[in-house]
């Protein structure tokens, strides 16, 4: 009898977990996925750079590796924002595009900036696993354009990706292999 009451249990629980996971539009579960592929993938390329190549840049007038990696930061705060939510006051975080560099270059400590990143990314991922289907249809501006919440959140993971792949050819420039990317020996 124990046995059957554990196993009607069991059923019990996957039930409910699977209708509060439908209830979660397929977009944002797509999304959240995205989020820690992304996160994963930046926070592992920062830390096997090394600290001392955290200042270097391709060019004058160009993000170094610590200045890319915490304007990653300064857009999932602004996607948060953007989208409805709110973020931390403790982050420091400002919504104001004008004050982008003096965020972006508020330290070249990789362990804070890694820190920093993960807080970005953990708030990012609380707020889109809130979104409802009338929030991803709400309509936002962004950069003077007009459109949905939810092709601002896909223009906004298209930009961590592309900050991912600045990421991995400065430090492909600087000698540093992505983990990823290593062939097993």
């Amino acid at each position: 009898m124990n046995g059957v009451k554990n196993f009607l249990f069991v059923i019990l629980v996957l039930l409910i977990s699977g209708i509060n996971f439908a209830e979660q539009p397929v977009v944002v579960q797509e999304f959240i996925g995205q989020i820690d592929f992304v996160r994963g993938r930046v926070t592992q390329l920062a830390d096997a750079v090394p600290q001392s190549s955290f200042e270097w840049r391709p060019a004058d007038e160009v993000r170094s590796i610590s200045e890319v990696y915490l304007h990653v930061a300064f857009a999932n705060y602004l996607s948060v924002t953007i989208s409805g939510g709110t973020v931390p006051e403790e982050v420091g975080f400002v919504m104001d595009f004008n004050k982008i560099k003096e965020w972006d270059t508020q330290t070249i400590d990789k362990a804070m900036i890694i820190e920093k990143m993960n807080k970005s990314f953990d708030t990012l991922k609380e707020r889109v696993a809130a979104l409802t289907d009338d929030d991803l249809n709400r309509e936002v501006e962004f950069f003077g354009m007009k459109m949905s919440v939810r092709n601002f959140m896909v223009t906004m993971i298209a930009h961590c990706h592309e900050h991912l792949g600045q990421s991995i050819a400065y430090a492909r420039m600087n000698g540093v292999t992505p983990p990823w990317s290593k062939s097993e020996g």
